[in-house]
């Protein structure tokens, strides 16, 4: 193609210069868009050119052209004639010549040009020989670093502008009728020199083409020996292992690729002596390439395995010995996923042969995984920083703990739960009696080795059985004397945590356990105290029988220690005691809930009051333009103490519901009945706080959850506090309170009359009458979590409520709203109300989305009554139109990717319900759309097509069509600075 003079291209390189610099970000914006719209622009054709050929541009230059040129390819070849693509294709094999030595990121993106224009040039036929023939012999690196390239964009060919026929089409022409030749060619290159059979450019372009090129012609070629032996090579180490797993991956129908494994397996076991030589020379990245080469060897034949253990059996020794030898634990991640499928496998009756066999491996594994657990010792000597600063070596092990536990989990299912704690309980008994005597009050010899068994225990918890009776009743005496060391009493509270389930069937071992756990609450470590709130929780939750007696002096240990806890720990310990409460007899449940929360109501009180009073103060003193005096807490500090003793009460609402039949007062909502004019007071005082307000409605919500109707006797004084709290803060907090009120409450509910059901529909409607006002004052934007909360009531109204929420008059209204509410750009609202409309244009077919079915025995679906159909339609028909714009405007221009799917499900709906109408609304949109953006015939194509699919009867393709267009349009076109002209949104409007 024609190049320009450097004159031409300035602007981008000044924008370029611009994002590279050290400029305001006002500056950087602009530069960002300029660059933006240049990529999409015509004239980027010649320009990323005239750069690319441009000898004073900078490489960082030429790589942004390069990009750009590859993106104009891709999405917008349809800007150029038909007729020139030979001279682009002549261009492109010019710069790849003058490219063809480097630097490689700018000719790569140039082999992705030309792969790009050789997928959607279809009359081009000899794309290989031309490819070949053009750039000769002595552009090796770059013939090969095409050929990678070339199946790996035909495979991503969604992005490219074909039919599904024609790209099916081009991929056996480019790929399938090619792969013999490219095999050939690959033979002859790598037998060419020592030096070219083990250049990482082959190896890469095997790895891609064996895509097409089965693994057994690769096994059975030349090929297979350049590869083995390119692992010997450090320049092409890294190439062959990646080369030889995508080779293994095409190996896992073991049966098909019997003889192929049989010829791969020998050559890779005769590499074993490289796992001791790389880890004595201390090279990490061969021996993390050699351990994925045995792990992934291991994941693909995991059926032979098992199926042969002794002809596998080396196999699995060498991944055991890499994970024996990672003594920096860089590399042992890489074989947990091959232990998982070992364990999945032998695991089953019909390989029990294989689990005998293999159990003294995993009896290994366990002693490996466990001395890995322990922490290092540090060079420095200084116990308080175990890793000598490095923060991010020592998140990465905190990491790598988590996962070697469940390798240990792993092997608990193959030689028994009882084995492998029998091995961490010898571990302590070991530690105990070799370095016990020598502890101090203030050192305590080699606790990593104590520690990690610990830790092992800790993890495998989960697999131990209520009922072992061999290793835990002699473990758990010893746990309980542990030395006095910061990360011993963590570890040793966290394991007691995990066997709570075993101790609530072992009761005699409850005590001790109980007095380490609280014992540990006073000790001078935060982590340790955390330990012991989040072990206590477990306690409380799963021996709550054991510990009912218990509740009183409970009290008094809870009442000391809350508001010594940060807030995290302050919830499990309530969750604990609020679960022993939900334990006690149904004629103490409302004394005991009196007894834990009236003094949580008290602090909240007073934390309330001082807040309110700081909130007044603050005010006073911004009209006088002053600061106030500073006395006792921040006022932030005030409010998130409220919010932490609101959650308090809520956790215990939570976890405190007793049984009592339907005609019964429920002791629980008596009290909820005595805290809820506090709760309401803090609602009014606070309208301004969402953070208070958030959790003064998730009590509610609870209170709602936890007693359905049970608490019926506070609805009036509930449903009267979240109308006027949502009127008053116009917070969506209120909304997600209604919510729960509106699904328990429903018609057809169990135990709530009809009258009530009617009461609950009229505050709902109340309530989003609220909301239209609301909208009616505030553009969307300003509400986002609002409308997200509405829509969300709604689609639960839909399905409770449709009856009489579809026929009646506020329904036009929140119709407009949600469409007025599509104008925004963030994921959360926009996906609720996408659900809602999706929900919404449902009811306007035979089966709507809903859950109902008919009152017969059939168990089908409930039909849609015709007036609830029809009332649908008539909506549709009146603001039909203006949704199709929001939506495709929205498509096109501002949803976020995530919003596409349900987006263009609304489309769908709106075409099952009035599909030639729609058709139309669709074809005026497209006209609608800003001059210069659409490309000739394009619409014209849409709308023919649509109206094939509509005569077909097939109404979900016509969704693949939209979704497909406006895709395309999105990625050729930015939105419009100064608005989109007729399909810019007006405001939302309610006068009611």
């Amino acid at each position: 193609m024609a190049s320009t003079g450097p004159e031409t291209f300035a602007p981008v390189l000044a924008a370029l210069t611009t994002m590279q610099s050290n400029v305001d970000r006002s500056q950087k914006s602009q530069a960002h868009e300029y660059l933006e719209k240049f990529q999409k622009s015509p004239e980027a054709w010649t320009t990323t050119h005239s750069i690319l050929s441009s000898s004073p541009a900078t490489a960082e230059a030429k790589l942004f052209a390069a990009t750009t040129l590859k993106g104009k390819i891709t999405y917008d070849l349809d800007q150029l004639p038909r007729q020139s693509l030979p001279a682009l294709r002549s261009s492109l094999l010019t710069l790849l010549s003058t490219f063809k030595d480097g630097p490689r990121p700018i000719r790569t993106q140039l082999c992705v040009c030309l792969a790009n224009l050789a997928i959607q040039m279809t009359e081009w036929k000899n794309v290989l020989q031309l490819v070949g023939s053009t750039l000769g012999n002595s552009a090796g690196d770059c013939v090969l670093e095409f050929l990678r390239v070339l199946p790996e964009e035909v495979t991503e060919g969604r992005k490219i502008n074909l039919t599904e026929e024609e790209l099916i089409n081009r991929t056996k022409e480019l790929l399938e009728d090619n792969a013999a030749q490219v095999l050939r060619l690959l033979v002859q290159y790598s037998q060419s020199s020592v030096t070219a059979a083990s250049n990482p450019h082959l190896l890469e372009c095997i790895s891609s083409w064996l895509r097409e090129i089965p693994a057994a012609d690769v096994v059975n070629s030349p090929l297979f020996d350049a590869i083995v032996n390119a692992l010997s090579v450090d320049a092409s180490f890294e190439a062959a292992v990646e080369c030889m797993c995508t080779i293994y991956r095409d190996t896992r129908d073991v049966d098909e690729s019997i003889e192929v494994i049989q010829i791969i397996y020998p050559r890779i076991i005769s590499l074993r002596p490289k796992i001791a030589e790389a880890a004595q020379s201390g090279d990490m990245e061969t021996f993390k390439g050699i351990t994925r080469l045995f792990a992934e060897a291991g994941e693909a034949w995991i059926v032979l395995i098992a199926r042969l253990p002794a002809e596998f059996r080396g196999l699995v020794e060498a991944v055991l010995e890499c994970c024996a030898r990672d003594q920096d634990r860089d590399a042992i991640s890489l074989t947990f996923l091959f232990w998982f499928e070992f364990k999945q496998m032998v695991v089953l009756d019909k390989y029990a042969q294989a689990r005998n066999q293999y159990s003294d491996v995993f009896a290994k594994l366990v002693d490996i995984m466990v001395k890995h657990l322990e922490f290092p010792t540090p060079e420095s000597g200084d116990e308080k920083d175990l890793f000598d600063g490095d923060r991010e070596q020592e998140e990465k092990f905190r990491e790598f703990r988590h996962q070697m536990g469940d390798v240990l989990k792993d092997c608990c299912a193959v030689i028994t739960v009882t084995e492998c704690l029998g091995k961490a309980f010898h571990l302590i008994q070991g530690w105990i009696s070799k370095w016990g005597s020598q502890v101090t009050a203030n050192k305590v010899p080699h606790w990593q080795e104590l520690e990690a068994p610990l830790f092992s225990m800790r993890a495998m918890g989960r697999m131990v059985s209520p009922e072992e009776s061999i290793v835990m009743p002699q473990v758990i005496p010893l746990i309980v004397q542990i030395p006095d060391h910061e990360k011993l009493r963590f570890q040793a509270i966290m394991a007691l945590g995990r066997y709570t389930q075993w101790t609530a069937q072992h009761p005699d071992f409850l005590q001790p356990q109980l007095n380490f756990v609280i014992a540990g609450f006073n000790h001078e470590a935060n982590e340790v105290v955390r330990a012991a709130a989040l072990a206590f929780r477990f306690f409380g939750t799963d021996c709550r029988s054991l510990l009912r007696d218990n509740v009183t002096q409970l009290h008094g240990f809870y009442d000391a220690v809350l508001d010594k806890l940060p807030s995290p720990s302050q919830e499990e310990i309530t969750e604990g005691v609020a679960c022993v409460v939900s334990a006690q007899p149904l004629d103490k449940i409302y004394p005991m809930f009196k007894l834990y929360c009236d003094p949580i109501i008290r602090r909240l009180m007073s934390r309330a009051n001082e807040a309110k009073t700081g909130q007044d103060e603050s005010g006073r003193y911004a009209v006088a333009g002053k600061e106030p005096e500073s006395q006792g807490l921040s006022l932030p500090r005030l409010i998130d103490g409220a919010i932490d003793y609101l959650q308090l009460l809520t956790i215990f609402i939570q976890n405190i519901q007793p049984y009592v039949a339907p005609t019964e007062p429920n002791p629980a909502v008596k009290y909820c009945q005595e805290i809820l004019p506090v709760m309401s007071a803090i609602a009014e005082n606070f309208t301004n706080s969402t953070a208070i307000l958030e959790r003064v409605c998730r009590c509610w919500r609870y209170m709602v959850l936890s007693y359905r109707t049970a608490i019926l006797p506070l609805l009036p004084t509930l449903a009267q506090q979240l109308a006027s709290g949502f009127e008053n803060s116009r917070q969506g907090c209120f909304l997600w309170a209604t919510d729960s009120v509106l699904r328990e409450f429903a018609v057809g509910a169990e135990f709530v009359d009809p009258a009530t059901s009617q009461a609950i529909y009229n505050f709902f409607e109340q309530q989003a009458l609220a909301f239209l006002r609301i909208m009616n004052d505030l553009p969307p934007e300003d509400l986002p979590d609002v409308i997200e909360d509405f829509f969300r009531l709604l689609i639960d109204a839909l399905i409770y409520y449709h009856q009489q929420l579809i026929p009646a008059p506020v329904c036009s209204h929140i119709f407009s709203s949600s469409i007025s509410a599509l104008t925004l750009q963030q994921d959360a609202p926009l996906i609720a109300t996408l659900h809602f409309l999706r929900d919404f244009l449902s009811y306007g077919t035979d089966h709507p989305n809903s859950s109902s079915f008919e009152d017969d025995l059939s168990n089908s679906p409930a039909r849609n009554p015709p007036h609830i159909q029809q009332a649908v339609k008539q909506l549709v028909t009146s603001q039909g139109e203006t949704l199709v714009q929001r939506i495709m405007t929205g498509m096109m221009f501002h949803f976020p990717r995530d919003c596409f799917s349900d987006a263009s499900g609304v489309l769908l709906a709106l075409f099952e319900i009035l599909p030639q109408q729609v058709a139309l609304w669709v074809k005026g949109t497209l006209g609608m759309l800003p001059a210069g953006t659409i490309k000739s015939g394009e619409g014209d194509r849409l709308i023919n097509a649509i109206a094939q699919k509509i005569q077909a009867g097939e109404m979900r393709k016509i969704r693949v069509l939209l979704q497909d267009f406006t895709n395309s349009y999105r990625r050729r076109n930015v939105a419009p600075r100064d608005g989109l002209g007729r399909l810019e949104a007006t405001r939302f409007r309610f006068n009611g």
